[in-house]
């Protein structure tokens, strides 16, 4: 079973947003603070990048700022009680659901490969 072009065309733009995200430089990410004013109540993805560490977590969410003041307060906590706030940032994205589904879906299952595979290789 061959994938569609359009399906191909999904799978590259989200490993392009992935990439491009992922690979943010620390110094344009956004500080953390804790109303998150800076991060737009937009659907999206976001990358959580510690200065020195790089990638902590990647993910994505229909509303960013709503992510990072509930669902995500407390993994964020636990980052900052790890590490300096100072060296922890937060890189973001928006994507409308409605400009592309196929996109969000295939952002989606490469988020979730990806979080897998590093799962076993931590354990």
């Amino acid at each position: 079973m061959t994938a569609s072009d359009s399906e191909l065309q999904a799978q590259a733009q989200a490993r392009k947003i992935l990439d491009a995200i992922a690979f943010t430089p620390f110094e344009q990410c956004q500080p953390l603070s804790r109303e998150f004013d800076s991060v737009p109540a937009r659907p999206g993805i976001y990358a959580i990048r510690h200065e020195t560490d790089g990638l902590l977590y990647i993910g994505k969410t229909k509303s960013l700022r709503g992510r990072f003041s509930g669902g995500h307060k407390a993994f964020l906590w636990a980052c900052l009680d790890r590490y300096n706030d100072k060296n922890v940032r937060i890189a973001v994205r928006v994507i409308s659901h409605w400009e592309n589904p196929a996109l969000l879906l295939e952002l989606e299952a490469i988020i979730l490969i990806r979080a897998r595979s590093n799962h076993s290789k931590s354990h």
